[in-house]
């Protein structure tokens, strides 16, 4: 009987730990502490042009204390590691300026064996998502796959602040992005993946492509969508559809490498929807992503304060261990104050949010005692 009684007693627990383990807990998978990241870029910084230079990279951000990185991986239609999937596309396997050389390099795989030597963890950022180019009319792939770019209501290609864009809802282009994320997942041993603002995402002014306007006649009984792009169910529609593409996409990350963090860095909402189509609120609470880093770009103690606390509101409290709220140091030379910086850090903790993710690399050197302070103390 004792031994009977013993065996429930351990059930029992098993299924308390098991019940309060899938609550939430306190962090994200994979981390024992709060994420205290950065976005590590190949454009105004040279932190990966060379292996030495990577090293220092790493070697830095160890010494303020961080522990996870997010190195861009995907821009103007290149990727910063050596791609079978963009050379057979594009003849270009890695962004020229990497591998100037043409010796092989892989500033990706680099990266992950500095981090992983210092228990950082590496996460691979897609940063243009859906974006094909950078104010060169679609690039590349516009020349090689005209139907793949966006349309606007006037069937021009669809632009925002001079980024060009594909049609995130055709399923070609979808099958494109989902393809490089996997290659990415299979070949190394990332510890996560991340897209932002431009994945899952498209302006608001794209999609009326005519496979896509047959698409929503199909399933509104024959009706048009309406020429105003920011029309409510307009609107809708295509986030919805993006939702289902990221539910997908994080599935099939998992089936490959279950403990492969998902994360994305949107827009902050509800303007992220109505101009991108970026309805986070649904992939944090249903469990599209393991990790959300909101980009909370704000120039003002006021607004920063009153961002944060609004972005939290749309976030279930249970869910809340997965934000991490992106915190602009740079921009151009622009950088905040010394003050300003130690102030979005204090509203972050005052609303028991624990960790961060800096914009950009570059501008960690501004701020490394202030760095210091808060994490090396911790």
């Amino acid at each position: 009987m004792n031994k009977i009684w013993g065996l429930l007693i351990l059930v029992v627990i098993g299924i308390s730990c098991q019940v309060k383990k899938d609550d939430g807990g306190k962090f994200p998978p994979g981390y024992n502490e709060p994420v205290k990241g950065v976005w590590l870029t190949n454009v105004a910084s040279e932190a990966m042009y060379t292996r030495d230079n990577i090293v220092k990279a790493v070697e830095h951000c160890d010494d303020l204390g961080l522990n996870t990185i997010f190195v861009v991986t995907w821009n103007k239609a290149m990727t910063m590691y050596p791609s079978q999937i963009m050379k057979d596309f594009t003849g270009v396997a890695i962004d020229p300026v990497l591998d100037p050389d043409k010796k092989g390099r892989d500033p990706l795989q680099e990266l992950i064996d500095e981090a992983h030597k210092r228990n950082i963890k590496v996460f691979a950022w897609f940063e243009f998502g859906f974006s094909s180019s950078y104010n060169k009319n679609g690039g590349k792939i516009a020349e090689l796959k005209p139907e793949w770019m966006a349309l606007t209501n006037k069937g021009e290609l669809c632009t925002k602040n001079n980024f060009d864009w594909m049609n995130a809802l055709n399923p070609e282009v979808q099958n494109f992005m989902t393809s490089l994320v996997l290659e990415v997942v299979k070949n190394y041993d990332v510890d996560g993946i991340q897209g932002d603002d431009r994945l899952p995402a498209m302006p608001s002014s794209g999609g009326y492509n005519p496979e896509t306007i047959e698409w929503y006649k199909k399933e509104h009984l024959g009706q048009a969508p309406s020429d105003n792009y920011k029309d409510f169910e307009w609107v809708n529609w295509r986030s919805e559809k993006l939702n289902e593409y990221l539910k997908s996409l994080y599935n099939e990350v998992k089936a490959i490498k279950p403990q492969c963090i998902v994360s994305m860095a949107p827009s902050v909402y509800p303007w992220s929807k109505e101009e991108y189509l970026q309805d986070w609120p649904t992939w944090i609470n249903h469990g599209y992503v393991d990790m959300l880093c909101p980009q909370i770009y704000r120039k003002d103690s006021a607004r920063y304060e009153q961002t944060l606390k609004a972005t939290l509101d749309y976030i279930l409290p249970e869910k809340r261990h997965l934000f991490f709220p992106g915190v602009l140091i740079q921009v151009n030379n622009q950088q905040p104050s010394k003050e300003f910086f130690k102030y979005m850090i204090e509203c972050n903790r005052k609303a028991d949010v624990d960790g961060e993710v800096y914009f950009f690399y570059e501008g960690l050197h501004t701020f490394e005692n202030e760095l210091k302070a808060i994490y090396k103390a911790n």
